[in-house]
């Protein structure tokens, strides 16, 4: 039987299952001049560093290899997504990476291109003027290559992408297990949380996207 260990004190919890590991922490000052720096939080921006946290979480990468990832996500969400993680990773999950969109300059551009999962970043929703639930720290994008954005018109703006168009499984490599369909368990996990998936959107497709 695996045992779950939750210990949060004021700055910081923890838990554990198995080898998965899971650590939430306050934005600390040297987060805080990673991510101005790599232009994902300025002021301005909807939420405070404050309302955020920094997240340390166990992934299993394409290669079958444990990895501790990076993500900030909004404080109200820290620890459901801490549990979200755990569970993909017991279902063994695959993972490409997972870094701090600061470290691609705040560029969503370059972070998908590098096949990030991530969450926090300061920015308008795609084709609109308002807030994307990624300023807030509600919202994941979860293996961007293999999970395109499709516009109304059917493109697909990164050219590695175009392979996942049609949404099958036909092998099971990590990239392809990394697929996301509607009835996967990953996709599960996250709507059991309440998380939504824009794979079930109207028009646009964003396969990537979960969001609270």
């Amino acid at each position: 039987m695996k045992h779950i260990v939750l210990v949060v004190g004021l700055f910081f919890g923890s838990s554990a299952t198995a080898d998965y590991r899971a650590r939430i922490s306050k934005i600390t000052p040297q987060i805080k001049e990673r991510m101005i720096k790599g232009n994902s939080w300025r002021q301005g921006c909807p939420v405070s560093l404050n309302d955020l946290r920094y997240l340390r979480m166990t992934y299993r990468d394409f290669s079958g290899k444990d990895r501790q990832g990076e993500m900030v996500v909004n404080r109200t969400v820290a620890t459901e997504v801490t549990r979200i993680f755990r569970e993909l990773y017991e279902a063994d999950y695959p993972i490409r990476k997972m870094k701090l969109v600061s470290d691609y300059k705040g560029s969503d551009w370059q972070s998908i291109e590098a096949d990030n999962t991530s969450a926090f970043n300061c920015r308008k929703a795609t084709g609109s003027k308002n807030w994307s639930r990624h300023s807030y720290g509600k919202a994941i994008d979860l293996n961007s290559i293999e999970n395109p954005y499709i516009s109304h018109s059917g493109r697909i703006a990164h050219k590695e992408s175009l392979q996942y168009r049609k949404r099958v499984h036909k092998k099971s490599t990590p990239a392809d297990r990394a697929v996301l369909l509607r009835n996967d368990r990953a996709v599960k996990i996250f709507k059991k949380y309440g998380w939504k998936w824009g794979g079930d959107w109207s028009g646009v497709k964003d396969y990537q996207h979960f969001s609270k």
